[in-house]
């Protein structure tokens, strides 16, 4: 029998409170749960940790350009493929087969650390969730130059990039993905054997980073099919616009046939350069557009580009000088050779401040191969000057050219080879007739010759490195142009020494 205080009526609603804060409690259990799952996977897949440099250099060779989101890959794994997939690349010794560059670590006087063999110089490692790394600007921009009697290389940030082979980088990496051995049981214990990762790490490595990674490449290797069709990049070589045309603003690569290989130019002194012609082509005038528009061309995307960071970078770049010619000059040879220069009116076109310096040159008046300069068309200037609409930042500045521009001449001997295809292996080359210009000659090789001025270009290996060879019968790697009385093809043998001289000094 009930007694008054525990009728049927009270129990029943005792029941029901009771089991209401069960359900209160399991669903507070599964929103701790839920948070807790969120959080790690916001923790491991998309929390961001910012990379500072207190050196403007390292930040150049190191800094992030915003393109790890949409472009990075998981560094653990980047860092064990050429051990897995040593036959993947263009000879021996890993990444440096394809031309890439390590420094060794220290402290600096700051006491910040400089970063040590991490990354070759021109990549960024950067944890956004998990740590990724992926290209920066210095990947085309730094010049390796060895003295005829040195092993070690000197380092000029800013420059051509004259030994690096980004589309062999391309390649291997797209070769590693078409691999069957491109599999978490093959890649687990290398990546294993570099660091000791979580039980949540090894997790997400092998169920998600390494799939998802595989995927991403072949998917990559669709959107560059169109370089399968095309004269092939030389080391210290690219294509700048075509990936930018079909990757970015959406155009045809179907219906398009041009072949925009050019050689990486160097990118130093850009204050002087305001204003002028940028880019082989002239195809914009302002150095800021060209700054973001290069970090988009290496994978940054609108809603993450750093622009306080590509603005100090900026500012590097604009300050950072031309590097002075590292061997001895004949200062009675050079007097008589700048006489040359001034009388056959190269100064027009090359020097700061004169008449045509830093204008476009028509094709049909210099003569240079006309591929470069003819995949940049109106269409594409409209379409890249609406892609920056929707943000604080604009293009105003991308237009269609008739030719290629005449660029100023500081730290031009470091610039070889020559031409906006370096078809032209060193400025004694250039001096001459087309006719007598190399046909065939290697590219790579980060080797000094003092007298031609230029780097070493008859030798197809050296110490396993492979260099690349150049064929000047290929569709735009003609090295004709550039030539007749106001181009110095037509002087003397002595004269053409002496002019060659005074182009070494400052």
């Amino acid at each position: 029998m009930s007694s008054p205080e525990t009728t049927p009526a009270t129990q029943s609603e005792q029941e029901r409170r009771a089991r209401g804060q069960r359900k209160l409690v399991s669903l507070l259990v599964v929103l701790v749960l839920a948070g807790a799952i969120g959080g790690l996977v916001w923790y491991k897949l998309f929390r961001e940790v910012p990379t500072t440099y207190a050196d403007d250099a390292d930040l150049f060779k190191y800094g992030s350009i915003g393109n790890e989101a949409y472009d990075g890959i998981p560094y653990w794994l980047w860092l064990v493929l050429p051990r897995v997939f040593p036959e993947h690349l263009p000879g021996n010794g890993g990444y440096a087969a394809l031309g890439m560059v390590w420094e060794e670590g220290h402290t600096l006087p700051d006491g910040s650390w400089k970063p040590s063999g991490e990354v070759p110089i021109g990549f960024s490692k950067k944890t956004i969730g998990f740590p990724r790394i992926a290209m920066n600007c210095a990947i085309c921009h730094l010049s390796v130059v060895r003295k005829p009697d040195e092993n070690v290389a000197t380092l000029y940030p800013g420059g051509t990039g004259n030994q690096m082979n980004t589309q062999g980088y391309l390649r291997f990496l797209f070769a590693c993905a078409n691999d069957p051995r491109f599999t978490a049981d093959i890649l687990m214990p290398e990546i294993q054997y570099n660091v000791k990762l979580s039980l949540v790490d090894q997790l997400l490595y092998r169920y998600l980073l390494i799939p998802q990674t595989r995927k991403a490449l072949l998917e990559q290797e669709k959107r560059y099919a169109f370089m399968n069709t095309r004269t092939d990049w030389s080391i210290g070589e690219i294509d700048p616009f075509n990936p930018v045309k079909f990757n970015v603003l959406g155009m045809d690569s179907a219906t398009d046939d041009t072949v925009g290989n050019s050689d990486m130019e160097p990118i130093w002194n850009l204050q002087p350069r305001e204003g002028m012609a940028l880019h082989w082509d002239g195809l914009n005038t302002s150095i800021r557009e060209v700054v973001l528009s290069s970090a988009i061309g290496d994978g940054a995307r609108a809603p993450t580009l750093p622009l306080a960071t590509l603005e100090r970078l900026e500012n590097y770049l604009r300050k950072l000088p031309a590097p002075e010619y590292p061997f001895p000059v004949d200062q009675k040879l050079a007097a008589r050779g700048k006489e040359i220069y001034q009388r056959t009116g190269c100064a027009e076109c090359h020097n700061f401040g004169a008449k045509r310096t830093g204008t476009v040159i028509p094709v049909a008046e210099v003569g240079t191969d006309p591929e470069r300069h003819k995949l940049w068309r109106e269409e594409a200037a409209r379409r890249y000057n609406n892609y920056a609409k929707d943000y604080p930042w604009k293009f105003n500045n991308f237009r269609a050219t008739d030719g290629y521009a005449s660029v100023p001449l500081d730290g031009v001997w470091i610039r070889a080879p020559f031409l906006h295809n370096g078809s032209v292996p060193s400025l004694s080359d250039l001096l001459e007739p087309p006719a007598k210009r190399p046909k065939v000659f290697y590219r790579g090789n980060n080797r000094y010759d003092p007298t031609k001025v230029g780097f070493v270009s008859d030798v197809a290996e050296e110490k396993g490195r492979r260099f690349f060879k150049y064929d000047t019968s290929l569709k735009a790697n003609s090295n004709a142009g550039h030539a007749g009385a106001t181009y110095g093809t037509e002087l003397s043998a002595d004269d053409k020494t002496a002019l060659v001289e005074y182009l070494k000094t400052p």
